[in-house]
């Protein structure tokens, strides 16, 4: 069995959340990545995926754990790993040629050499003719391949990539992905081993050997998957299609040790803290009235779903999940399926619509209950949002309640249960029952 390059063994990440609990981000996370492959490291956002890459390039410590790299214990940026971030993080006033020297300049490399090897990787990744252009001068992806230069310039054993693709348009992206495939089998650059992180399902089976699924809340890793199609790869061909819906039927489907009785609905459980999804009405309502055209009678595969809507997994899950706890609609092994409630509610008109939401908004989401039931009881029928961010504040760190709260608010309004005032930060019941 060879060695592997990087060894994650029961790493687990907490951040402090106030004076005494901490959010655990990871939990009991076990990797190793060798020399040879691409690593995709998938997962819905808040999953905890950038947190990992992070602590794999010794950007962060563990809270708890082991990581290795090259048998030897990381505690600080490792030499020998490099990373590019999703943003470009180009310094404004340097050159394209300077800012692929920095890295090299703040290894201690003279100005000879650090000109020659710039140059050099400057032409690798396609922007020959470009070294003395600025920033503002180019676009985002001639930023981006700005970006990888100066990972590629220092002649890293390890690339790790942070959503390297996402900031740009898909022909761009597109474009990228494929010179830097071309790259990785030219073996021009020394690299042994990519890793990066994805939340592009298509992205992952595009270009990895092996697809890393995450769990969410905390992050952990649900599945390990190797992908074996030859370069390049298709999305028009029928396997590739079937290892995308590999991934999607695992990343819908619970884990056999946390399957719920046959008789409970996975939503059923969901408390007071519960992290909605941070999912559009108008959203769900589009996709419900798609899924109830005589075209799809009822059923789609979640792949069709994201390729018809051109969404990702960060703006699909959260409307499937969104439809799942309102029970309008069934997520089971990479397919979503309507429910009768689904049906009535997609054949009302608007206003019979905005009644059953509101019926359904109060019996399954504890939050929009407590609120409501809060307002009713109060004399003026009236509170403070504070209130209720302090409560959610409890449960969650102080961006997740805020954007939970603005969820709830959001559905809330479209529902006609309460109203809320956005200069005030006053709720208030939208008419007394």
């Amino acid at each position: 069995m060879f060695e592997p390059i990087i060894d994650i063994v029961n790493i687990q990440k907490s951040f402090k959340k106030g004076d005494r609990q901490e959010l655990l981000v990871l939990d009991n996370i076990n990797l190793k990545i060798y020399e040879g492959e691409i690593v995709a490291i998938l997962g819905k956002s808040g999953s905890g995926k950038s947190t990992l890459l992070r602590i794999m390039a010794g950007l962060i410590a563990p809270s708890r754990g082991k990581l290795t790299y090259r048998k030897q214990p990381v505690a600080g940026p490792a030499h020998g790993i490099s990373m590019v971030f999703q943003t470009f993080a180009l310094l404004p006033w340097l050159t394209v040629l300077q800012n692929v020297e920095l890295g090299l300049e703040a290894l201690g490399v003279d100005r000879e050499e650090r000109r020659e090897r710039a140059l050099k990787a400057i032409d690798m990744i396609g922007l020959d003719g470009f070294e003395s252009a600025l920033p503002k001068e180019l676009s985002g992806g001639m930023r981006q391949r700005v970006g990888f230069a100066r990972a590629l310039v220092v002649n890293p054993d390890v690339l790790l990539m942070d959503e390297p693709f996402s900031a740009l348009d898909v022909l761009t992206a597109d474009n990228l992905k494929s010179d830097l495939i071309d790259l990785w089998q030219s073996k021009q650059t020394g690299i042994n081993s990519i890793v990066f992180v994805t939340h592009s399902i298509e992205e992952a089976v595009t270009i990895a050997d092996r697809v890393i699924i995450f769990n969410s809340n905390p992050g952990s890793i649900r599945a390990d998957l190797k992908i074996t199609l030859p370069f390049p790869r298709s999305d028009l061909d029928p396997r590739f299609r079937n290892q995308v819906d590999r991934v999607y039927t695992l990343m819908t489907t619970l884990p056999q040790d946390e399957r719920m009785p046959e008789d409970k609905k996975r939503y059923e459980v969901i408390d007071l803290g519960y992290r909605l999804p941070d999912a559009s009405v108008s959203e769900a309502i589009g996709l419900l009235e798609l899924l109830n055209s005589p075209e799809h009678q009822g059923k789609m595969d979640l792949p069709d779903v994201a390729e018809t809507l051109m969404l990702d997994i960060d703006d699909l899950f959260p409307l499937t999940e969104l439809l799942e706890i309102l029970r309008f609609a069934d997520v089971s092994k990479g397919d979503i399926t309507i429910t009768n409630e689904g049906r009535v509610f997609a054949d009302a008109d608007m206003l019979q619509r905005k009644k059953i939401f509101s019926v359904h908004l109060k019996k399954y989401v504890p939050l929009a209950r407590y609120i409501y039931d809060q307002l009713i009881r109060h004399p003026r029928q009236r509170a403070l949002e504070e209130n209720y961010l302090s409560l959610l504040e409890d449960y969650l760190s102080e961006s997740e309640a805020e954007r939970v709260l603005r969820t709830v608010i959001e559905w809330g309004r479209y529902a006609e249960l309460f109203s809320y005032d956005y200069n005030s930060g006053v709720l208030s019941l939208e008419s007394p029952h």
